[in-house]
């Protein structure tokens, strides 16, 4: 497995780096389409630079995309080893960005779709400081049993998904936000109506709220439905 990702970042509108938002793409799927997440969320979030790098290994269902592990029936020992081998580059990735603007982990933004939600979750809640928060799109928690245990920080988190999501169950969104509420987070989360695998313009709006929300430390608010 390489010892360093790359991918595609927009600076901070401000001129001057305060935050920093790291986006995590899904299966299949390269920095390029997170990315195009920044302009939405840059009105609320001037002094956030944007980084989305491409997960660690080329990926064989799509020879132009890549994945943070292999998926093949979803299992969830699967999962898990798959999340835990890639957790230490995706660590090192953030060590890294976070030293370049000379920030610390108060204020890092973890965003993830997809597999990208399950490797925030994990790497995130692991962190030796945590984040200001985490924002789950399309997702679900790797080894949720081991949570209580593993945990070193309780950011706020906001989960998203869509209601006919036929690739990954909305079930499996109430899964998470059930065994993160157990383990002591702040958990937020919102069903988009009729929206499959993908992202709306309302988890859009909401993402960026939490996150603006938790750089400023406002995040005792009424949770989303």
């Amino acid at each position: 497995m390489p010892t360093a990702l790359t991918g595609p970042s927009v600076a901070a509108a401000s001129g001057k780096t305060r935050q920093l938002v790291v986006l995590c793409h899904g299966y299949g799927s390269d920095g390029n389409d997170l990315i195009g997440l920044a302009p939405y969320w840059q009105r609320l979030l001037p002094d956030a630079a944007f980084v989305a790098p491409n997960a660690p290994e080329p990926c064989p269902a799509n020879p132009m995309g890549y994945q943070w592990f292999p998926i093949g029936r979803l299992d969830p020992d699967e999962i898990l080893g798959g999340v835990e081998a890639a957790a230490p580059v995706l660590d090192s990735f953030i060590d890294a960005q976070l030293g370049l603007h000379g920030l610390d982990d108060a204020h890092l933004a973890l965003v993830g779709f997809s597999q990208g939600t399950m490797m925030s979750l994990h790497v995130g809640l692991r962190r030796a400081r945590p984040p200001a928060c985490i924002v789950g799109y399309s997702g679900a928690l790797a080894g949720p049993e081991r949570l209580k245990t593993d945990i070193r920080g309780r950011p706020p988190v906001l989960m998203v998904h869509g209601d006919s999501d036929d690739m990954l169950p909305v079930a499996r969104m109430h899964q998470a936000v059930q065994a993160l509420g157990e383990a002591g987070l702040a958990v937020q989360w919102h069903v988009s109506a009729g929206l499959g695998h993908s992202i709306d313009e309302t988890g859009l709006m909401l993402g960026g709220r939490f996150i603006a929300d938790a750089f400023a430390g406002r995040h005792g608010a009424a949770a989303a439905r």
